[in-house]
């Protein structure tokens, strides 16, 4: 068996352009979907794949390791986030090829099962930006929003409610976070799941942590990406003083960037997001480092479909899982583009029975909603005198 083919197709789902990749190989009928969707980065990650498809033309796709090798090594230059998207993407397509060739579902090339069905959560507003990053400082509009996810049938909410920060916070900034938390968990009740995704909005340890503390009346599961990406050295201190679980990595690309991270304990969860880390492989290789470090891993994932259904598999497999993040019906024709789409029973999603991912793109109604410039959101986080912070 050798991939005659790899191409992308796009689908722009208001928050984000999905990207979709086909590999295509030499059995008739045989193929495999995967996603390497990454923000505002669509035409960069479609070129990307179209590159690293040179590479693969002509190599058995069940080789899986020796591809994602491959496309490593013989790019020469070492790749960002913008490659192991690519390589993501394709190397989910290579799972579902081997998977369906073999005539069972991907989690159990991955070892196999260990449990029946993952939790799931999801933000307010689902596909909706405003709602999701300006409406929620406003606490009826946020109990609201975020009612109306567990009200789809979702058990666990994660909202975004730091405000735009440098490298010091207001007292008024932490009580108004306090209030506001307080709030959102009497409007939930206790038996709701909320966590609170910080973006790495503060520039300095010290008013994350006033952040931090701010929320801790309203009991989180955890917060998430309390500081930029890449400072293992802040993430430790802030683990070490922090009365609440600390979670980051959606943005850390490669085994070696978790390895650092990990290796200092500088988190209580690890977020590997199966889109950008470098794919199925490599995210289980990081939940192994995370396991021996006592951490459970949450995989990022507002990503589209397939990327879901990837997540999926790979919980199903993966003994420190903890929740999955998901956004199905995210747009109105979510189950339109992609068929076989797991149903959600109290909250979670149970294992797939089909061969490969278990799910089929169909490209007729995915051709329907072509690229669109997103918007740049990020263009938001400036301050009332110019300056320009982390979104």
């Amino acid at each position: 068996m050798k991939i005659t083919g790899i191409s992308t197709i796009v689908v722009n789902a208001k928050m984000r352009n999905w990207v979709f990749v086909r590999v295509d190989t030499s059995v008739p009928g045989l193929y495999g979907w995967g996603e390497a969707t990454l923000n505002w980065k669509t035409r960069a990650v479609t070129g990307a794949v179209e590159d690293l498809a040179q590479l693969m033309i002509g190599t058995d796709p069940r080789d899986i390791e020796q591809a994602v090798r491959r496309m490593n090594k013989h790019s020469y230059y070492r790749l960002g986030i913008i490659g192991a998207s690519a390589i993501s993407g394709i190397e989910h397509a290579l799972w579902d090829i081997s998977a369906k060739e073999l005539g069972v579902p991907v989690w159990r090339l991955l070892g196999g099962k260990v449990r029946e069905r993952v939790d799931l959560y999801s933000h307010p507003g689902l596909g909706e930006m405003k709602t999701l990053y300006e409406d929620t400082f406003d606490p009826s509009k946020l109990i609201e929003a975020s009612q109306k996810v567990l009200d789809k049938g979702f058990r666990a909410v994660k909202v975004v409610c730091i405000p735009y920060s440098h490298a010091t916070t207001t007292r008024a900034a932490c009580r108004n976070l306090e209030r506001l938390g307080i709030a959102l968990r009497q409007g939930l009740g206790d038996d709701a799941a909320i966590m609170v995704d910080f973006h790495g909005r503060a520039a300095t340890v010290s008013a994350t942590l006033e952040y931090i503390k701010a929320l801790e009346p309203m009991g989180p599961m955890f917060v998430e990406e309390p500081v930029q990406p890449g400072d293992t050295k802040a993430m430790r201190e802030i683990v070490e003083r922090s009365p609440v679980p600390i979670a980051t990595g959606e943005r850390l690309v490669g085994l070696r960037e978790f390895d650092e991270l990990l290796s200092a304990r500088a988190c209580h969860i690890v977020q590997p997001d199966l889109n950008h880390c470098g794919g199925l492989l490599e995210a289980k290789k990081v939940a192994t480092l995370a396991e021996i470090a006592q951490a459970g891993v949450a995989p990022h994932n507002p990503n589209g479909p397939l990327a879901a259904m990837a997540s999926l598999h790979f919980g199903i497999s993966t003994p420190n899982f903890v929740i999955l993040e998901a956004m199905p019906g995210a747009v109105p024709w979510y189950n339109d583009v992609v068929e076989g789409l797991p149903e959600m029973v109290d909250g979670r999603w149970s294992a797939p029975d089909k061969p490969g991912m278990g799910i089929e793109v169909n490209e007729k109604e995915a051709a329907k909603h072509p690229f669109q410039q997103e918007v740049l959101h990020t263009q938001t986080a400036v301050l009332d005198d110019g300056t320009l912070v982390d979104w």
